[in-house]
């Protein structure tokens, strides 16, 4: 049976018979879908029904779009001080710190990700609040010098209802890199979590509401992608969309946003390449290596999909990485020691065997890995941390998103094949170089065409670095100033300091507009 989170208060997911349940937050009231339609969560370790959740109609996803631009109008949290909405954030982050050991058994029930890696991702969040705070109460408006006795300056003003749209891999992540700019610029949210993992964002929105969020201005709305996500981005009440997913759905989205003239900011597909040169240790490459891929299962949009060695140290390369992999410990995510937990879901492990197959048919070999490991759950929905070598760089599992602990390895000649392989690619999203050489670090960072690159390093987030990518991983930042400034207009404001004004009317015509 299910042990219920150590929250500090009853929560509306408190177990009943055993399960968790995800309701709705409507205008301010927890309720259910206005058809009492459910929908399952399960366990990815296990593959046990965890609970279940309340599936939104168009209906209710109207409800709460409306409810959220009255709020907005309202003007109680848009009108708000800086200093006000500062302190309620501040006073949120508080109390999801105070929280985070029941947040992180919880996220791990979820997602299947291991319980060492939720603690080093949702640990850091409450800072991502903070820091979007003193933004808030730091933000300065222009003075621009025109032409004229004039003074012009500029004012941010919030766009009004943003929907935040996170996936399954880093729910809480994923949601709070758009959310904190959101609240912290006065704008009200509906929050659509994947259906596959509601439950933390659901106490998340408890916790904000505690902190004095005002009621309205936080609106959840459950449900499947095909019709609650739907309905809610070609939502004409929606001024903004943020969206972390699949290229072809963000695809689908941007669509259904532009009829409106919403914007959007649109995180999407990735297949990272990590380029190791020859005079990298091997043994450091290997651990870089292995954390790029293998993180997260690999179900991140960020992963070291193509790992690209140079020649020299290729065969040595191969020999030590298929080693670590062989080594990482695969099973319960919540033990401490497990290194790599399930993919999201039988249908998405079935996907990933597919593709494998298909890549061994066209010539690729396994270097470790490519099955179910023997020792996981028979239940779960485990896949061994796979490494592919002799794989041709424009097939289809060098080119595509697989996102699983799936990874191939490429060599290259020089720094010119390196990046004709890397930027070989209709995504765009995160790269990686591992070499002791700083000129050619910077060299070939310069000329990699991906919106985020790492040296010596991956997998890297602050709340300050704007984060998104080129090409078909999307469009807009997430983070940093960029993604604060992008829940807001600018409105220009232009006062005539003379005294007068030309009459265009009288006896003259003037010759100047000042």
């Amino acid at each position: 049976m299910l042990v219920e989170p150590a929250f500090r208060n009853r929560s509306v997911l408190n177990a009943v018979a055993g399960k968790l349940h995800a309701p709705l937050l409507i205008d301010g009231s927890w309720t259910q879908a206005s058809n009492g339609a459910t929908l399952e969560v399960r366990n990815p370790a296990n593959g046990e029904v965890l609970g279940t959740l309340a599936a939104a109609t168009a209906q209710d996803v109207d409800r709460a779009v409306c409810a959220a631009s009255r709020a907005f109008e309202g003007g109680a949290w848009r009108d708000a001080p800086p200093r006000e909405r500062a302190r309620v954030l501040n006073r949120f982050a508080d109390l999801f710190e105070a929280e985070l050991e029941a947040f992180y058994t919880l996220e791990t029930r979820n997602n299947g990700r291991p319980i060492s890696e939720t603690r080093a991702q949702i640990g850091r969040l409450p800072y991502f609040y903070r820091y979007n705070a003193a933004l808030a109460l730091t933000q300065r408006s222009a003075v621009i010098p025109i032409e004229g006795p004039y003074l012009h300056y500029t004012q941010r003003v919030p766009l009004g209802v943003a929907a935040l749209m996170p996936s399954f891999n880093h729910p809480l992540m994923i949601l709070t890199k758009s959310l904190a700019p959101a609240l912290a610029t006065g704008n009200s949210v509906v929050i659509k979590p994947s259906e596959q993992t509601p439950y933390t964002t659901v106490r998340l929105v408890e916790l904000l509401l505690e902190a004095g969020v005002p009621p309205g201005v936080v609106q959840l709305v459950n449900g499947t992608g095909i019709e609650t996500g739907a309905a809610l981005a070609a939502h004409p009440g929606v001024n903004k969309i943020v969206f972390t997913g699949g290229t072809d759905v963000g695809r689908s989205i941007g669509a259904a946003a532009a009829q409106n003239f919403a914007l959007t900011t649109l995180e999407l597909g990735g297949k990272g390449a990590v380029i190791i040169f020859d005079d990298m240790p091997l043994e450091r490459a290997v651990n870089g290596a292995a954390f790029s891929a293998f993180i997260g299962a690999g179900q991140t949009c960020v992963c070291g999909a193509r790992i690209l060695v140079q020649r020299s140290m290729y065969d040595r390369f191969l020999a030590a990485f298929g080693e670590k992999a062989r080594a990482i410990r695969v099973g319960d995510p919540a033990d401490p020691r497990t290194q790599l937990g399930p993919v999201i879901s039988e249908r998405s492990r079935t996907r990933i065997l597919a593709m494998l197959e298909r890549a061994k048919q066209n010539g690729a070999k396994v270097l470790v890995g490519g099955g179910v490991p023997a020792n996981a759950d028979p239940q779960g929905f485990f896949l061994e941390p796979t490494a592919l070598y002799d794989v041709d760089p424009a097939s289809e599992i060098a080119q595509e998103e697989v996102f699983g602990p799936f990874t191939v390895v490429i060599p290259f000649d020089d720094e010119a094949d390196a990046l004709r392989i890397a930027n070989g690619t209709r995504f765009g999203l995160a790269a990686g170089i591992w070499t002791n050489d700083i000129a050619r670090a910077h060299r070939v960072a310069s000329k990699l065409i991906f919106g985020m690159v790492w040296i010596n390093d991956h997998h890297r987030l602050d709340p300050a670095s704007p984060w998104g990518g080129f090409k078909d991983s999307g469009v807009g930042r997430e983070t940093g100033t960029e993604s604060f400034d992008a829940f807001t207009e600018p409105r220009a404001v232009t006062v005539n300091t003379s005294g007068s004004n030309a009459d265009w009317y009288g006896p003259e015509t003037p010759q100047r507009l000042n």
